[in-house]
């Protein structure tokens, strides 16, 4: 099947009978935000050995790519409208491989409301599986949540559970035993299938003084949130949020307390807001079905203390997620 052919085939039902896709027929889409809204963009790539392993399932590759760009829309607050796919093939997949991944993408696009708006596919053949996606969302203007707005005395909080994805890619590579097969496979799945929190994202509008996703680690994450804010952010490491399974993982080697903090892919929003807006975002955790929880707060000066239970910082050896390095 040649490139048109499965544009046709395979791409195109992604966008079809959507209004400015133009069934993909021509070479842009037009897209109008809502009257009062200003649009956002953001944009992902997955290089394969570095975001997901070779053997990882072609529909959850293509889910997690359009996740972990949804992640970000709810990072800002915005509600997610379509996306632009760019496919830089290694000549190595056959159709069956193709076709589950689009079927992964067809599967997540009603799961999330959005579509396909177009894009671009390359085979490079010494090359290696690359994939881009754009994600186009919208939020009403000037309510976008950003990474500075942080201030003296807001609680840090986090939605859902930290450290299952880090955990979870270890299990993968089988340098985690000792863990129940329950346990392995729920962090597998939190390592192949994030979970944007776009309903909690959309609620934060209003209540958040700052928000980003965790995508880095908690700690780098915290960090960014430190630095573009300019305050200090304390942690506590006794409340922060751990799944079941992830508990019986440090329980069983306390070291991975690392990796809890310090690995990536979490993709839970971490967020700021003052003490007297917390019963209200109880409300909207409610609502959303999303659990949230209080880790620490927002303090005059620089950078981000992880705190244990005797008060001591400790830094973890993990540093986290950085470009370039191998996942």
């Amino acid at each position: 099947m040649d490139e048109f052919e499965r544009i046709d085939a395979m791409i195109a039902p992604l966008a079809r009978g959507h209004a400015g896709t133009f069934d993909l027929t021509n070479d842009a889409a037009v897209l109008a935000p809502s009257p009062g809204n200003e649009i956002v963009l953001t944009k992902d790539m997955m290089a394969e050995g570095v975001h997901f392993l070779p053997d990882d399932p072609p529909e959850q590759v293509a889910a997690k790519l359009l996740r972990t760009n949804l992640s970000d829309l709810a990072a800002m607050g915005a509600r997610a409208r379509g996306y632009l796919l760019g496919l830089g093939l290694d000549g190595g997949r056959d159709e069956d491989w193709l076709a589950r991944f689009f079927e992964g993408l067809a599967q997540d696009q009603t799961l999330f409301d959005v579509f396909l708006l177009g894009g671009d596919t390359i085979v490079a053949r010494k090359g290696i599986l690359t994939l881009s996606l754009t994600a186009v969302g919208e939020i009403r203007a000037g309510a976008a949540l950003t990474r500075s707005g942080a201030r003296e005395g807001d609680i840090v909080a986090v939605s859902g559970t930290i450290g299952d994805a880090a955990l979870g890619l270890l299990v993968r590579r089988g340098e985690l035993g000792g863990l129940s097969a329950g346990d392995r496979a729920w962090l597998e799945d939190r390592y192949r299938l994030p979970q944007p929190r776009m309903a909690l994202g959309q609620g934060l509008v209003g209540l958040a003084h700052a928000a980003l996703d965790v995508s880095d680690g908690l700690m780098a994450d915290a960090g960014h949130l430190a630095r573009r804010s300019g305050m200090r952010i304390e942690l506590a490491w006794d409340q922060v949020p751990l799944s079941a399974a992830a508990r019986r993982a440090v329980g069983m080697a306390p070291e991975l307390r690392d990796t809890v903090v310090g690995g990536g892919d979490d993709y839970e929003l971490l967020f700021t807001l003052p003490q007297e807006r917390w019963d209200a975002l109880l409300r909207v955790a409610q609502d959303c079905d999303t659990p949230v929880t209080r880790i620490g707060r927002c303090r005059a000066g620089q950078g981000v203390a992880i705190l244990d239970a005797s008060g001591e910082n400790f830094a973890p050896a993990i540093g986290g997620w950085r470009h370039g390095e191998q996942g």
